[in-house]
């Protein structure tokens, strides 16, 4: 049994001259429901009028249709114009097929240019009816691409503008004091293709760096849950209430995370199913100590330049429970000293989380991969040893590129220099 896939209803308005045409073309564009032969699945609610008056009723009783079927040989052109005028101002975005017989081809330039879409010689035989169904398709479907092309392009053009703003809020010029130098880098891993063009994504990952004083410098970084828009928007109003409170004196890191928590909270800034997660730290450019704070965000981790030794900063239960989901959450606070000759890593699961070919199967880049390329490129300048930590994980992808939004932000403390001996 053959078994035809039913289409689309396809709403036509059809007007035309000669009455015995136009019998014939409704048969052709309603198919009897028992003749399977000429059905072939198609739907129409097609409507054919023959006289201006049935003509201009049918525009004005507010049906709504996907396109229309006019006949252009009329004795004078300027009929037929103002019928073709008529039907654009009903609907302006349904697609016009004209008709005309081959001693009049030279009248459809000026429809074309007017919007006609497609157009069908009468022929003395009729054969052109049969090409009637296809060409109207081809029209509706015509316009429908466009239409997404369009929608498309304005799509690219809106997660173009909110990626550029989640931009803007990354720092331009990182400063620490001496014997510090900082590294930072924010990646989107989110390549789409809109509008036949490739698209960056806006993501929900974010960094800063900044002095709160001479000698105290603040790092984290964030990581709002999902991709898009609404991470996007959700790691934007942390930032801003961040700037809001930086230079509020908090007794500890941990403080200042349960206010950032709880004003997040208060706020409802995250959707009941997302979150953001943040790490928060202090460096005493003096004293050499690291206070911090993980909000349910991956531990920071050492990498010692003389031996190329990696270790973390704490275990998996020194994280807390991510921002924006329990208003009366509390958070842990550590400390750690950056020894001389050392790199300390703050950075998001996006770099961790890169899969062969996109294959979660096949493993991750995971912890290992990021300690083996600390460790192998510690006799690198710290750009280059970034770029390493970027390098390698896209690698391990096989190319395929990482699976998550991406922020790393990489501090070294040089060896000291021993006071010169005097006599």
């Amino acid at each position: 049994m053959n078994e035809h896939k039913a289409s689309s209803t396809m709403r036509i308005l059809s007007f035309w001259d000669d009455p015995a045409e136009a019998e014939l073309i409704n048969l052709y564009l309603n198919p009897g429901a028992e003749d399977a032969s000429t059905n072939s699945g198609r739907k129409n609610e097609s409507l054919m009028v023959t006289t201006p008056e049935d003509f201009f009723a049918a525009l004005e009783d507010g049906a709504v249709w996907d396109v229309f079927l006019l006949n252009l040989s009329w004795n004078d052109p300027t009929i037929g114009a103002e019928y073709f005028n008529a039907a654009r101002r009903c609907s302006p975005d349904a697609p016009i097929v004209g008709a005309c017989h081959s001693n009049e081809v030279i009248q459809l330039a000026g429809y074309i240019t007017q919007g006609l879409r497609s157009y069908l010689i009468r022929d003395e035989a009729k054969d052109y009816i049969f090409l009637i169904q296809a060409t109207l398709e081809s029209a509706v479907e015509a316009v429908k691409a466009e239409k997404e092309r369009i929608i498309s392009e304005k799509l690219r053009e809106e997660i173009d503008s909110v990626r550029r703003l989640q931009e803007s809020i990354l720092p331009e010029e990182i400063i620490c004091p001496e014997p510090y130098s900082v590294s930072a880098r924010y990646e989107s891993s989110q390549i789409r293709v809109l509008g036949g063009q490739p698209v960056t994504l806006a993501g929900g990952d974010y960094y800063d760096v900044f002095a709160l004083d001479d000698t105290n410098v603040v790092i984290l970084v964030g990581d709002a849950s999902g991709h898009g828009m609404r991470a996007c928007m959700s790691i934007m109003t942390m930032h801003t209430l961040v700037s809001m409170i930086r230079n509020n004196r908090y007794e500890d890191t941990a403080t200042f995370v349960a206010e950032i928590n709880k004003r997040l909270c208060n706020q409802r800034v995250v959707s009941e199913e997302g979150f953001i997660t943040l790490l928060y730290g202090i460096l005493d450019t003096e004293t050499h100590e690291f206070q911090w704070t993980s909000a349910g965000h991956p531990i920071p981790m050492m990498v010692s330049l003389d031996d190329g030794s990696v270790k973390p900063l704490g275990g998996l239960d020194d994280g807390g429970l991510p921002l924006g989901i329990y208003e009366d959450a509390e958070y842990d606070l550590h400390t750690s000293i950056v020894p001389p000759n050392s790199r300390l890593l703050v950075y998001s699961d996006g770099l961790e989380e890169a899969f062969p070919d996109g294959n979660r199967d096949f493993g991750q880049y995971g912890i290992e991969g990021i300690e083996k390329s600390l460790s192998n490129s510690r006799g690198l300048k710290l750009q280059e040893a970034m770029q390493a930590l970027f390098d390698d994980s896209h690698e391990f992808t096989n190319g395929m590129g990482r699976h998550d939004d991406t922020s790393v932000v990489l501090l070294e403390r040089t060896a000291d220099v021993p006071a010169e001996v005097t006599s």
